[in-house]
């Protein structure tokens, strides 16, 4: 062999190992470059602490860099990344104030994004874009067009997008909508959901910003207003922190809370890539409560308190199932526990939210909440936010994402500062 011929096969060789699968290096834990997912977090408040440890549970995943616009909670995340990677790599965590930066490395195969829901729209579109996979927490989009906007870069960059509407990863939220959608209770006439108030203005007094946060860059896209430890807490608050109140920023607990319990009607009543027709806020002004939805089929969904605080009660012409995070309970005894029989139809199953977005990104499949569920659930919340805000019933097209009234379709979006662009793809 001469020497060229030695080089060119040395370096085939080498390359060949290494992309080998990871059995044929021998198992024992070992995962091979080619199997390793390298994520990178963006927005690294409160809610990170439960991501970090779902996707730091699984063997493929190693953390590469993270960004945040406030350097305390930055620092403290790369020191928890950091020891979370010591058990698998030792691979040390870039930080990054910039998001941007985050997403032009090459070795950043997908995000988890954590951000402010007034951040998604722009951190999901632009990480498509960059050719990332998603996980991106709930509410997917805090405007109507900011969703559609999201399904559609996902798919013209071929992207994996799980949205963290982990409930339906619950036993608890699966068995119902498995006992539901097979006529367990008969024919769903009502549904009751027991979530927090709508959106509100913010009425919060302007503060000095802390020298660790970029208060500018905090508010982004949204139109700006003053710094308050409400809206971004100190890293070791106890509290939550509160912009999800407040317009602009979130969409109250409709959207909070919301978007986990609606998002269990729409799977339950299999109207995942569709919607409700109408919208129908009480007469009362400044009205926190008493909103109903009305699907094709009749079936309306009443936003109102029934007993039980963020849970759902089904009711339906042969019975009643009532769930939450903590219960799952009915009039008929024995359906909670009830094995649902294989020639039944079921629901997409997943025990880990976590674990079905990494085989998601394997299999280039479509996770147990893809980008289109994530839409259509955050535009439920997002309309019943403008029907409280109108205060006036609102027909609504699920298939055109159109409003019977002018003004209503004004508010599908809403107006972005300087030259943030979530259409820019």
């Amino acid at each position: 062999m001469n020497r060229r011929k030695f080089i060119s096969s040395t370096v085939l060789g080498a390359a060949a190992f290494t992309i080998l699968p990871r059995h044929v290096l021998g198992g024992n834990g070992f995962i091979a470059p080619s199997d390793r997912i390298n994520l990178g977090y963006i927005g690294v408040g409160k809610q990170v602490g439960t991501l970090l440890r779902g996707h730091m549970a699984l063997p493929e995943t190693m953390i590469v860099a993270a960004a945040d616009v406030d350097s305390s909670k930055l620092n403290r995340f790369l020191e928890n990344a950091n020891k979370a990677n010591a058990e698998k790599s030792g691979h040390q965590v870039q930080g990054y104030k910039d998001y941007r930066e985050l997403l032009r490395r090459k070795d950043v195969d997908a995000v988890i994004i954590a951000s402010p829901d007034h951040w998604h729209a722009l951190h999901v579109v632009h990480a498509a874009k960059a050719g990332k996979d998603i996980y991106c927490e709930k509410p997917l989009a805090l405007s109507i067009d900011e969703g559609r906007a999201m399904v559609d870069a996902v798919r013209k960059y071929k992207r994996v997008l799980q949205t963290g509407s982990m409930q339906r990863s619950y036993y608890n939220f699966r068995q119902a909508a498995d006992l539901i959608r097979n006529g367990y209770i008969g024919d769903i006439k009502e549904v009751n959901v027991s979530v927090g108030e709508p959106v509100k203005e913010c009425d919060l007094p302007w503060l000095e910003a802390p020298a660790h946060l970029d208060w500018d860059m905090w508010v982004g896209p949204s139109l700006y207003r003053g710094y308050h430890p409400v809206l971004s807490p100190l890293l070791d608050a106890k509290e939550w922190a509160m912009w999800r109140l407040y317009h602009g920023f979130g969409g109250g607990y409709i959207t909070d809370w919301g978007t986990h319990m609606f998002d269990i009607v729409q799977w339950a009543l299999d109207m995942d890539h569709s919607g409700p027709v109408s919208f129908t806020p009480p007469d009362q002004a400044n009205a926190k409560e008493g909103l109903y939805y009305t699907y094709k089929n009749g079936i309306k969904v009443h936003h109102k308190s029934w007993g039980k605080f963020n849970a759902i009660q089904f009711l339906g012409t042969e019975g009643k199932i009532e769930v939450s995070r903590e219960f799952l309970t009915s009039d008929k005894e024995n359906l909670p526990k009830l094995v649902i029989p294989e020639k039944d139809r079921k629901v997409y199953y997943s025990e880990n939210h976590y674990k079905d977005f990494v085989d998601a990104i394997k299999k280039r499949s479509k996770p147990i909440c893809d980008v289109e569920i994530g839409h259509r659930t955050a535009t439920v919340c997002n309309a019943i936010n403008i029907a409280y805000q109108l205060q006036k019933p609102l027909k609504w097209d699920p298939r055109k994402e159109e409003f019977d009234n002018a003004y209503a379709n004004n508010l599908k979006t809403r107006p972005y500062r300087g030259t943030w662009d979530y259409r820019d793809f």
